[in-house]
């Protein structure tokens, strides 16, 4: 009979109870996302209702990313260095009141100063989880965790779309269903923010719900590869912003999100467009791509850790939705091809997730890599403005949606191509 060391029934039994009391609670948090493109299913009704142009609408929809762009890195310092709880928290009671607030817009203005103040309230969120995963996680099971998290993103509009296609059909008190679609989405982030505050644990040595072996277990663990990283790579978080690799990822991120939130934003439109066919099934229909993106993220969030290797899990999706987008834009004759074109668009748009958040933390640790995750997200998500926008903009001067699919699966294959340029990343120790 083979003992086994302590040392592993303490890992194994850290690890599991990490993974258990953190990740669904982070999952149902990021399963808010939806407050991000609902506008995508209101933008079935609210266009005629309040007569925006489709200009106006991706001027709107993309707006949303210059109130983001601005908050990103101090969010991330903060989670770092302050509290990722408190930070975390405000954040979604902001970004919930503003949510409901869309609800009663009537004009174009409003609609663009609530989804810049939408961007801003949400600022460091996303960024902020990535770090806070850190503090938990090491590197070699870092994917993983990343991937498990940021499976609520396609999950939350999986789960959306038809919730939000029966939405468009009500008329409660006098208000339309996108207004109550803003209103009933958005007030979950207000709950689930107060909750925030009790329920997460800022640091390992603060976790009163781990074992004081476990609890020793993972701060050393990680206390250990915080000092290799910063022996090796002696970058304070000034320094860190001027980084070859960091300088790379931020413009890959800028093009890849041009192309994911493009698609994000039109798809409901243009599946509308392409069938005709009514508002529910027509988001029932968007959810599908939604779905196989779920489960590509899972898979190559699986495959990378098992493997170790980052740089093509990460490239290799980028490629794979270029090719999905160029597709789609040639199949608009058949409905039922181009949404399979967007499922394997889809595949390659959320996939290389995982991958991707682990690139900055094989050179980077402790506030370095904070300062960089949020630079990276804030001058990437800026291609969340320039997506929709451009969409839109081709939209209205051709009355087609061919050039803008083009246009983003070229954005998408240049993104791929910035991550090829990194210099290969040591692999993780795969366990």
């Amino acid at each position: 009979m083979v003992s086994v060391p302590p040392t592993t029934d303490v890992a194994d039994r850290a690890r599991t109870r990490i993974m258990r009391r953190i990740l669904p609670y982070l999952f149902l948090l990021i399963i808010n996302y939806i407050d991000r493109v609902n506008v995508s299913y209101a933008n079935l009704e609210m266009t005629t209702d309040l007569h925006f142009t489709p200009e106006v609408f991706g001027f709107g929809a993309g707006i949303f990313f210059a109130g983001y762009f601005l908050l990103e890195i101090p969010g991330t310092l903060l989670i770092e260095m302050w509290s990722a709880r408190a930070w975390i928290a405000r954040i979604m009671i902001t970004w919930g009141i503003i949510a409901v607030l869309m609800g009663f817009m009537n004009s174009a203005t409003q609609f663009y100063w609530l989804r810049l103040g939408l961007g801003a309230a949400e600022a460091g969120f996303f960024p902020g989880i990535i770090v806070y995963l850190t503090h938990w996680f090491r590197y070699q099971d870092r994917a993983k965790a990343v991937a498990l998290f940021m499976a609520a993103v396609p999950l939350s509009n999986f789960i959306g779309s038809p919730i939000s296609g029966l939405l468009l059909g009500v008329n409660w008190f006098g208000l339309a269903g996108w207004r109550w679609l803003f209103i009933i989405e958005g007030a979950p982030a207000i709950i689930l923010g107060v909750v925030t505050i009790f329920y997460l644990t800022d640091w390992p040595h603060q976790a009163k719900w781990l074992a004081p072996d476990e609890r020793e277990w993972i701060a050393k663990e990680l206390e250990n590869e915080k000092e290799v990283k910063t022996a090796a790579h002696k970058i304070g978080a000034l320094a860190a912003l001027k980084h070859r690799e960091v300088v790379l990822l931020a413009v890959a991120y800028f093009f890849i999100v041009t192309s994911l939130y493009g698609f994000n934003f039109w798809l409901p439109t243009i599946v509308k467009s392409l069938s005709g066919l009514p508002n529910l099934l027509v988001t029932l229909i968007s959810a599908l791509p939604y779905l196989v993106g779920f489960i590509a993220l899972l898979i190559v969030g699986w495959s990378s850790d098992r493997t170790g290797e980052r740089r093509w899990h990460t490239a290799a999706p980028m490629l794979v939705a270029g090719a999905g987008l160029c597709l789609s834009a040639l199949t608009q004759s058949s409905t039922a091809l181009a949404v399979s074109m967007f499922c394997i668009a889809a595949a390659g748009l959320y996939s290389f997730f995982p991958s991707f958040w682990a690139l900055p933390t094989t050179f980077l640790a402790g506030p370095a890599a904070a300062a960089s995750i949020g630079l990276i997200n804030s001058i990437g998500n800026l291609g969340g403005f320039v997506g929709p926008y451009v969409v839109g903009y081709l939209n209205a001067k051709s009355n087609s949606f061919l050039g803008g699919m083009l246009y983003l699966s070229l954005s998408a294959m240049v993104g791929a191509g910035f991550i090829l340029a990194l210099r290969h990343a040591p692999r993780a120790v795969a366990r």
